[in-house]
């Protein structure tokens, strides 16, 4: 398969094009410039549902080569397949077993990813050299659109650079990506607003490989008895236990992620909080605190946000308050962690994800723990 480029050629800039798709004309007009795009083998940022996706032709080598590169996404890390309906799913993959068809009645079009074994239509280079590929049928109409005018379907990772902040805005993609791809269509901010559920149908019981806004409760539910006990993902510190090719995105330790250091913290009171940002070290006075519950005073620190402190309005509004904290800058973002209950395992998954070391900081904390000095 060819491996993604480091980006020469994308490194000469491009003029990014933004195309509002708040009309039926504008509508109209958006599907067709990015349909056009996409048959020529190039990548556009679309809106979903859950966050923006870079999309390109998932049959075609090639472009999704450029999407890769256009990312700087590792090579390992594979892409989900987007489809407009069942009949275009089945086409991706080798089996349509009962459950896949029980969740994709319940759930699509929607924020579920189901993984099976894929068809020979879909290249290597989609699925990091695995022999599953995920498949979701997207809620939004404007990427549905695009779909079925073009005919074919659309591999689409979230529309930022690698293991950055994924996007829910039109906005947050050119902020990322500009420059980078020809194209970007706002459709309007996300409304589930954090990545899909992904459930793995190719073994028994089935898996949640990534943790979403439909939970496994509610995939139990549709799945009976003859289901099983879904299980969570099999990790060990944020990454996958197994060394044989990832099954979906999603699994980095550290994903979704600000520039700016993430904590999150529980605590009782304001003394309780400030001893723990006094702890990691960081200036107060510049420090963002995001809050559902326990809302501090505003004295004193950089800016007091107060986010939902319902599972559906968390997610909506987590990405672009995570982006708007991360434009202003300062020491570090304080978020308050989020209840410890079903409907709440994707934001919590993606906080913990979002507030793991850097590489370079988990390689210095086990040379310390071993007694070695960081070079």
């Amino acid at each position: 398969m060819p491996r993604p480029r480091s980006g020469g050629r994308r490194a000469l800039r491009l003029n990014t094009e933004i195309l509002a798709a708040h009309t039926a004309e504008s509508f109209a007009v958006a599907v067709a410039r990015a349909s056009a795009l996409l048959r020529a083998g190039d990548v556009v940022a679309l809106p979903t549902e859950t966050v923006y996706g870079l999309a390109a032709n998932a049959c075609d080598e090639q472009a999704v080569a450029r999407l890769f590169s256009a990312k700087c996404r590792p090579a390992d890390n594979p892409l989900i397949v987007h489809v407009a309906s069942v009949a275009i799913a089945s086409r991706c993959v080798a089996t349509w077993p009962r459950a896949a068809q029980r969740l994709a009645r319940a759930f699509w079009p929607g924020p579920l990813t189901l993984v099976l074994p894929k068809a020979r239509t879909i290249p290597d280079i989609v699925t990091g050299g695995g022999a599953t590929v995920g498949v979701r049928c997207p809620r939004h109409p404007l990427i549905r659109s695009v779909i079925l005018k073009c005919g074919f379907p659309l591999a689409a990772p979230s529309a930022n650079r690698s293991t950055a902040l994924s996007p829910s805005l039109a906005e947050h993609v050119r902020s990322s990506l500009g420059g980078r791809i020809p194209l970007i269509v706002d459709g309007g901010p996300a409304q589930v607003g954090i990545e899909s559920t992904v459930v793995d149908l190719t073994v028994q019981p089935p898996r949640v490989l990534r943790a979403g806004m439909i939970h496994r409760d509610a995939l139990m539910a549709v799945l009976g008895s003859s289901g099983g006990e879904i299980r969570g993902d099999q990790t060990e510190g944020g990454e996958p236990v197994t060394r044989a090719p990832r099954r979906s995105p999603g699994q980095l330790a550290r994903h979704y992620a600000p520039r700016t250091p993430l904590a999150v913290l529980e605590w009782d009171d304001d003394a309780d909080l400030r001893r723990q940002v006094r702890r990691l070290g960081w200036a107060r006075r510049t420090v963002q605190i995001l809050a559902h519950t326990n809302i501090p005073g505003r004295a004193g620190w950089g800016g007091v946000s107060l986010i939902p402190c319902h599972p559906d309005g968390c997610a909506q509004a987590l990405y672009a308050e995570l982006h708007r904290c991360d434009q202003q800058g300062g020491a570090g973002i304080v978020i308050e962690a989020v209840p410890k209950d079903p409907q709440w395992e994707g934001i919590a998954d993606r906080l913990r994800r979002a507030s793991a070391p850097r590489p370079a900081q988990r390689r210095i904390s086990r040379d310390r723990s071993a007694g070695l000095q960081p070079s």
